[in-house]
């Protein structure tokens, strides 16, 4: 059986340019370019029917390591937690005070983008502090 070598991540949305420019933010990732033989994504979308403008939108790790992220409009509002959540990882390494402060140090750069702080997870002896988060529609993500 053949490895799996790539892969996206595809979130389910309102507004899928919206929430994926929050992300390139969050990450670090770029816009991929546009399609072949459309000088932007602007002039892709309005070469689609009318009820696809506007539907879909992606970011990428501008490095290619990172999986890409796929962001499309669905008519239905998100209702529950989450199944699946992006941890992003800005504490690795780091213990006590000084993972408590890049934590909140990121938290403090993401929410004037639009996240919302829902509660900081203090270590327990087994896991190490996090910080919970929602993104610009409200989906969760820990600050890990």
């Amino acid at each position: 059986m053949a490895a799996i070598k790539q892969f996206q991540i595809t979130f389910d949305c309102a507004e899928p340019e919206r929430v994926a420019r929050f992300w390139c933010e969050v990450l670090g990732y770029v816009v991929p370019s546009p399609p072949r033989g459309f000088a932007s994504w602007d002039d892709f979308d309005r070469a689609l029917p009318p009820e696809r403008q506007g539907s879909v939108f992606a970011c990428v790790d501008p490095s290619g390591v990172g999986p890409r992220l796929l962001f499309q409009r669905v008519p239905e509002g998100k209702v529950v937690k989450n199944r699946l959540h992006l941890d992003v990882r800005v504490g690795t390494g780091l213990v006590g005070e000084e993972r408590l402060a890049a934590l909140e140090a990121e938290c403090a750069r993401l929410v004037p983008l639009g996240a919302v702080r829902v509660r900081l997870l203090r270590a327990d002896g087994v896991n190490e502090s996090c910080l919970v988060m929602q993104d610009v529609e409200g989906n969760e993500f820990c600050l890990d």
